[in-house]
């Protein structure tokens, strides 16, 4: 893990929201890491100044941000925003929410409390990372907030990145549109990854497509992203560094689906090393159906089931 995936994903450990690969991966990194773990000590500290401020949040801005999670983690497509109240609208509310009684805090504690209230409220609500101001339809300014001190005189430190979003249009062939989606294939959303390498498999002849789809078939964590790219490889089922990867895939994969197809690919191109791979795929195979699938294609090249 990165610096900046762990300071990403800070927040959903701390609440408890992370997959538990991901939170020993993330505390295996806070052990080696002491800007990171004090980022972690910045979120207590965030959480802690929240929790004294008892302003409870409305009930639907708490369920969206909690289907947002798990739309996030399971690996589904975003969320429809409501029409009614966009994120900025929410930010307003809770901004004026947090004005109700604040002369009973004290002037550190309420401004880090008013600056954590809008900022979260803008990146759970939404639209991630927060956004502070659309420079124009297509060209919109986007920051996340890296870093929150408030200082004895009741003013606020705040360090942030800040990204401008852009929107091209253009043809598959287009080198520019091909090397965002080849960018894409790479992004931590999982709904991005899907479209970005259904859209690749139309280039599969490619080199570079040919080894973003590999790639994205042997490493990418979402098995919706595997699957489009297997369609994609299909037309070079014969090509042979695309066989060495399904072999690999056949024995390693976790997802039947994805195992049913790399067998279909494999029988569509048959040669003498495949049939090793087979029965050895065979002896491991712990799901009926593929199980089946692998033994009807050894026997129809009057192979044994057996390896020797």
């Amino acid at each position: 893990m990165t610096c900046d995936s762990v300071s990403k994903l800070i927040p959903l450990y701390f609440y408890g929201e992370l997959p538990p690969d991901d939170e020993d991966r993330l505390e295996e990194h806070l052990h080696e890491c002491a800007p990171c773990t004090r980022a972690l000590e910045r979120q207590r500290v965030l959480a802690a100044a929240l929790d004294r401020r008892q302003v409870e949040a409305p009930q639907f801005l708490l369920d969206d941000c909690r289907a947002d999670l798990i739309a996030a983690i399971q690996g589904g497509a975003p969320r429809a925003n409501r029409a009614a109240k966009g994120p900025w609208t929410l930010f307003l509310e809770a901004l004026g929410a947090s004005f109700i009684g604040l002369h009973r805090l004290r002037q550190p504690i309420g401004a880090v409390a008013l600056v954590g209230l809008g900022f979260l409220a803008a990146r759970f609500s939404g639209s991630s990372p927060s956004q502070i101001a659309p420079a124009a339809p297509s060209d919109e300014v986007f920051a996340t907030v890296r870093d929150v001190k408030p200082d004895s005189a009741g003013r606020v430190q705040i360090a942030y990145d800040e990204t401008r979003r852009r929107t091209v249009t253009g043809s598959m062939s287009d080198q520019g549109i091909q090397k965002l989606l080849l960018a894409a294939a790479r992004e931590e959303n999982p709904a991005v990854r899907v479209e970005s390498v259904g859209l690749l498999q139309r280039q599969a002849g490619s080199e570079e497509v040919r080894d973003a789809l590999i790639n994205a078939l042997a490493h990418d964590a979402n098995v919706g992203v595997r699957l489009r790219a297997l369609e994609g490889l299909k037309p070079l089922a014969g090509d042979p560094e695309v066989r060495k990867t399904l072999a690999r895939v056949l024995l390693t994969d976790d997802s039947p689906a994805v195992r049913t197809l790399v067998v279909d690919l494999l029988v569509a191109h048959r040669d003498d090393a495949m049939v090793g791979v087979l029965q050895n795929a065979v002896q491991r195979e712990d799901n009926s159906s593929v199980r089946l699938k692998v033994e009807k294609a050894l026997k129809e090249m009057n192979a044994s089931i057996g390896t020797f």
